[in-house]
């Protein structure tokens, strides 16, 4: 969710006291004498001396945070320890953050492509879940020890983070904190995509695009809890056992088959509703592909995401096919379309607050449950974006701010080092494979050169016979 500008100055107000400089130690005091004016001087050194205490104290309060240094590859995050405990305003928390949830729109902010997430350096992360360690003024509903989840529009991904009080919801009993973690986001822009924009209704048909993501399997599940709906759903094959299990109709391996003639095989007529994150083209298809009365709601532009770095064929590309239509196209086609982005919803806090409220009595229903893929430690956060991007993951990507045990990190290590010395061999094999190529070109050309001398000894000839 889109926080207030009350967080992004937070991030500003951490950042500055991290430049700043450790108070000096305090001076040693002289020896002390009976005479009034060094009592006196004594008296009024006290507060000074106690202002001096309390800077290093402030100052030795340190958390881990991931950090956005610059956009481009997975090593463009990175992990930092900041220093100095962040001030609360009225209407704040400060959360000791145990687990926090990894987005697709992370992984566009890393390469410059999402422009809710302020310039590098910045903290990254929409959510996260921990318990309240502080609570600021004006603050009345939430407790120190408090277990919650919190929306923000950036700054989770650390071990502390500062969010107001608004912005968070009680775990539910028997919720752990990486399930916790893993519900805002993708719930949220579920939900409202299908009962706020959709009107979702019993015997309605739905198609939803990479349906073994996050956002993919909550509406799954949501689409479960009205009668009768029919779910189509995009996924690779290897993932089609665990969406079907999961409530997908008709599962599409989108790599190896046309999604827009598999869907008329089975549903001549159309759709009623259509998730589109992807973008570009694909808006198009989608559109096409919506009966009359049906409704298309845009949320992402996914098509967009080609490789590690900024891919600027891949924006050219989406950009260009753009879809727009002319107002006349829609009142004669009968079909609505819709745009969703949780994280433009700035103030709408009651409305967020309603529907969360609705996720959290299903949950507790028993009728939607977060799927969690798997849970990355703060130190391998390049692996868990790495596996999102290659759409390897089935469900929801999660990170836990636990420390990495020594074991693990010294395994990580070896894991680096092994890349290391693979690319070395790649590029080895590279340059030998180019120096091959170079010799047989030049094995090809010295027949030729034979050939030309050949030719050039008979013109030769033939001229002195002349």
């Amino acid at each position: 969710m889109s926080g207030e500008d009350a967080p992004a100055q937070q991030q500003n107000a951490v950042d500055q006291k991290q430049e700043t400089k450790p108070a000096e130690e305090p001076k040693s005091e002289p020896p002390k004498t009976e005479s009034a004016p060094a009592a006196a001087a004594e008296a009024a050194a006290t507060p000074a001396a106690a202002t001096t205490e309390k800077a290093p104290e402030e100052e030795t309060f340190t958390y881990r945070a991931l950090v956005l240094t610059g956009y481009g590859g997975y090593d463009k995050v990175k992990l930092q320890v900041k220093k100095g405990k962040p001030a609360l305003k009225a209407g704040e928390v400060l959360l000791r953050v145990k687990a926090c949830g990894l987005n697709f729109a992370d992984l566009m902010a890393r390469q410059g492509l999402y422009d809710r997430l302020p310039s590098p350096p910045v903290t990254p992360g929409m959510e996260c879940a921990g318990v309240v360690e502080a609570v600021g003024e004006e603050v009345t509903d939430r407790k120190v020890g408090d277990k919650v989840m919190a929306l923000s529009r950036f700054g989770m991904w650390q071990e502390v983070a500062v969010v107001p009080a608004n912005h968070t919801f009680l775990i539910p009993e028997g919720m752990s904190f990486e399930e916790a973690a893993a519900l805002p986001v993708n719930y949220i822009t579920a939900y409202m995509m299908l009962f706020d924009f959709g009107n979702l209704r019993p015997n309605q048909s739905v198609l939803i695009h990479a349906a073994a993501g996050g956002v993919g399997i909550a509406a799954t599940q949501l689409c479960k809890t009205v009668k009768d709906v029919t779910v189509f759903g995009t996924a690779s094959a290897s993932k089609h056992e665990t969406i079907t299990q999961g409530g997908v109709t008709h599962a599409i391996d989108y790599r190896t088959k046309d999604y827009v003639e598999e869907v008329r095989k089975i549903s001549p007529k159309g759709l009623d509703i259509i998730l589109d994150p992807l973008g570009g083209s694909d808006t198009h298809k989608a559109y096409n592909l919506l009966k009359p009365m049906g409704k298309l709601i845009t949320y992402g532009a996914a098509n967009m995401l080609a490789g590690q770095r900024k891919n600027l064929i891949a924006v050219a590309k989406n950009w260009y096919h753009q879809f727009s239509i002319h107002t006349l196209s829609l009142i004669q086609g009968n079909k609505s379309v819709c745009g969703f982005h949780l994280g433009y919803l700035d103030g709408e806090t009651e409305l967020i607050a309603q529907v969360m409220n609705t996720i959290l009595e299903l949950h507790q229903q028993g009728k939607i449950k977060p799927h969690i893929d798997s849970t990355w430690h703060l130190e391998q956060v390049g692996d868990a974006m790495r596996k999102m991007q290659e759409r390897n993951n089935v469900g929801k990507v999660v990170l836990t701010t636990e420390p990495m045990p020594e074991e693990e990190k010294k395994e990580e290590a070896k894991k680096e080092d092994k890349k290391k010395e693979d690319k070395k061999k790649d590029d080895k094999k590279k340059d030998d494979g180019k120096k091959e190529e170079k010799k047989d070109e030049k094995k090809k050309e010295e027949p030729k050169k034979e050939e030309k001398k050949e030719e050039e000894t008979k013109e030769e000839a033939k001229k002195e016979e002349k």
